[in-house]
């Protein structure tokens, strides 16, 4: 018992000297020097094997000879700061348990020789550095959940992260500056913690038992949309049980916000919208939090232009102010057809385009075509390596497959031209840009994905006149006296303009209003799926 008593005392003591910086008591009849030797080999190598897991973790505590910058009493208010961060990585929808900090707690109650304090100091770094990168660029790497994200994201510097903590004069401060410090961001950690908070306190009720409601309709089912609607927050209370103009007002606010024809009446589509669960929109709130620190660290740039592929649309944005709004046409949703997501910068116009046929569509949709009837498609032309238009005639289509076939096809500058009379571009491997359409029926349709993975525009000559804006005096007219020759000609912009083809199914407007699109490609469900494989989990989000 008395043996056990010292032992525990000896422990508790040791833990003290740690924490306050000195070293343990040397061992019965060891001289000090020696001890002091063993502790700080031991101490070393135990950093040294733990930080082995991440080589530039290695390097920052090799360089400063091992030095602690958890494990000391003078590393309390940096210790203290970083555990209270991560008592707050959930609010982010951040995976919790991969940091392990219940664990680092106790180890630091529980340390006992040199070597455990070497090993903890370590896995603190270690989990310090995993939150950092999470927090400040994302938990996930995309291209491996989705081959149509192809974004590159800027990943912090271990080591520049380890020494901005260790030289910050307030630590809460530079780990609170690590996340993303963008009113979409701050907007959307709002929209997590109130969907929470609701789903904890029972949701926004039962569904609506109704597939149409509009005004004049009575019942049950209008005043379980009436009180959804109050749920939701798009009317005040009331205890009407017709369906009323105020209740038509807040239908059509929440149509608007989807991104709907706002007309005010609940009919299958607007009912299906209303009658998702809020669990449903907490994923796609915490999906956006990821997608935007992917973006974190990058300048969107003074000027830029904002394709948000979920909702069809493109804006230039200048100094933060929406300057320009038009509707899309993106991508269809097949495996060869969606529009990508990357950022670059647009270089030029061309008005007046010709369009060189993709490989791909040239072999899988034209070759077919022409070995049925050699003259289908005729207003494209065939063109050989040397690029000289071949007569359709004096080519047996039948003697070629998709590997071997020779020629390419284009078609001239016409207003029937696929690209329309003006193409934007911004030179990348993807082969996407922006552009004009004949095609204007689909601008009408809700959903919007029927192209080949380009981004048709709906206003292409106003979105021409607000880019040469910049360099021109009289935008309109210059577009449009190069538009009358009829000739394919290349305009450069004077300064680039970012592009960020982006995919936001949940998004703040300008009022801090979260709007929410559909998962058009299945992407969102599929980042969702891995952040909770990942460690998210929406129970935790809501106790």
């Amino acid at each position: 018992m008395i043996g056990r008593d010292m032992r525990d005392f000896g422990r508790k003591f040791v833990v003290a000297c740690l924490l306050a910086g000195t070293a343990a008591l040397p061992l019965v009849g060891a001289t000090p020097s020696v001890v002091q030797a063993q502790e700080i080999s031991g101490f070393a190598q135990a950093v040294a094997e733990t930080a082995a897991a991440n080589p530039a973790l290695g390097a920052f505590y090799a360089e400063r000879s091992y030095k602690p910058i958890w494990t000391t009493a003078e590393a309390a208010p940096r210790r203290a700061a970083f555990f209270a961060a991560l008592d707050q990585a959930g609010a982010h929808g951040l995976p919790v348990a991969r940091y392990g900090a219940e664990d680092l707690r106790n180890r630091f109650a529980t340390i006992e020789t040199e070597r455990e304090r070497g090993q903890l100091e370590a896995a603190v770094s270690l989990a310090y550095l995993a939150w950092a990168r999470d927090i400040s660029s994302g938990a996930l790497e995309p291209q491996k959940i989705d081959a149509g994200i192809v974004r590159e994201i800027i990943r912090p510097d271990p080591v520049a992260l380890l020494n901005g903590l260790l030289n910050a004069p307030v630590p809460a401060h530079y780990l609170r500056g690590l996340a993303p410090h963008t009113p979409q961001y701050a907007n959307l950690l709002r929209a997590r913690l109130h969907l929470s908070e609701q789903i904890a306190n029972g949701g926004w009720g039962a569904p609506v038992p109704a597939k149409h409601l509009g005004p004049g309709d009575t019942g049950a089912a209008v005043v379980a949309l009436r009180d959804r609607m109050m749920a939701m927050g798009y009317m005040g209370r009331s205890i009407s049980g017709s369906y009323d103009a105020a209740l038509q007002k807040a239908v059509q606010s929440y149509q608007f916000d989807l991104g709907m024809k706002a007309d005010g009446v609940a009919g299958e589509a607007t009912m299906a919208e209303i009658n998702t669960a809020p669990e449903e929109r907490l994923k796609s709130v915490l999906v956006a939090l990821e997608r935007a620190r992917w973006l974190n660290g990058r300048d969107l740039g003074q000027r830029h232009i904002w394709v948000n592929i979920t909702d069809f649309t493109a804006r230039i944005f200048d100094d933060g102010k929406m300057t320009f709004e038009s509707v899309t046409v993106v991508g269809q949703n097949r495996s060869d057809r969606r529009t990508p997501e990357f950022s670059d910068e647009m270089e030029l116009m061309v008005i007046n385009p010709s369009w060189s046929v993709p490989r791909s569509i040239t072999v899988k949709e034209y070759l077919p075509m022409m070995q049925r009837n050699p003259g289908a498609a005729g207003h494209i032309q065939l063109v050989d390596s040397r690029g000289r238009t071949v007569s359709r005639g004096s080519v047996d289509f039948s003697a070629y497959n998709a590997r071997n076939f020779p020629f390419a096809m284009r078609q001239p500058p016409s207003s029937g031209n696929a690209l329309g009379l003006v193409k934007f571009l911004f030179p990348n491997k993807y082969n996407i840009y922006l552009h004009d359409t004949p095609s204007k029926s689909l601008f009408q349709r809700d959903v919007r994905a029927f192209s080949h993975g380009c981004i048709r525009v709906g206003r292409p000559f106003d979105l021409a006149y607000a880019l040469l804006a910049k360099q021109v005096d009289n935008p309109e007219d210059y577009f449009q006296s190069i538009l009358r020759t009829g000739a394919e000609t290349r305009v450069p912009l004077d300064k680039p303009v970012p592009v960020h083809l982006v995919y936001f199914t949940a998004w703040p407007n300008a009022q801090g209003r979260i709007e929410y699109r559909h998962d058009v490609y299945g992407r969102d469900g599929a980042l969702y799926s891995a952040l909770e494989k990942a460690g998210v989990a929406l129970a935790s989000l809501t106790n």
